[in-house]
């Protein structure tokens, strides 16, 4: 049998961190996914999914996301029954997530990207980033050493 969901989507509200009676971390949080498809003269459908994270992920999560942030959740479907207040039984479908990670650039304090992803005020950023000399792009496949290769001869019986 095969159980995966993968999603990618913003935070509704900041993640709250619960404990079991056995002293278990919990919590869960809803994602607002936008659905990959529109259909013809309306707009774009946001689906609300469920999300529950234990022990570690759900550590993670309430220590560093928020309210309207992207992330991406892998995990598994789970259903669960239940019977509500005035005593009508309901079910309950949400993601229990295995993996969550950040799916955006880190933000400062004001809500932007970019160079301020490395803390302070951007003008501090600037006259750091005119001090240290620039990174090197990473190399391409293109400028790498033919020599590491060698030729195999066309005659030769291959392995394969």
């Amino acid at each position: 049998m095969l159980n995966v969901a993968v999603l990618m989507g913003r935070f509704v509200a900041d993640p709250e961190l619960r404990h079991t009676p056995n002293g278990i971390s919990v919590t869960s949080f809803t994602l607002a996914v936008d659905r990959s498809y529109v259909k013809a003269g309306s707009e774009r459908q946001t689906d609300f999914i469920d999300i529950v994270a234990w022990r570690n992920n759900a550590e993670f999560v309430c220590k560093y996301f928020r309210k309207g942030q992207l992330c991406a959740v892998q995990g598994s479907i789970q259903t669960r029954t239940y019977t509500d207040k005035d005593g009508n039984k309901r079910k309950a479908v949400e993601i229990v997530a295995d993996n969550v990670h950040f799916a955006e650039p880190k933000r400062d304090s004001s809500g932007s990207a970019g160079n301020s992803a490395r803390g302070g005020n951007s003008a501090e950023n600037n006259s750091r980033s005119e001090q240290q000399p620039q990174q090197q792009p990473a190399p391409a496949y293109s400028n790498g050493d033919t020599g590491d290769f060698e030729e195999i001869p066309s005659d030769d019986d291959l392995p394969f």
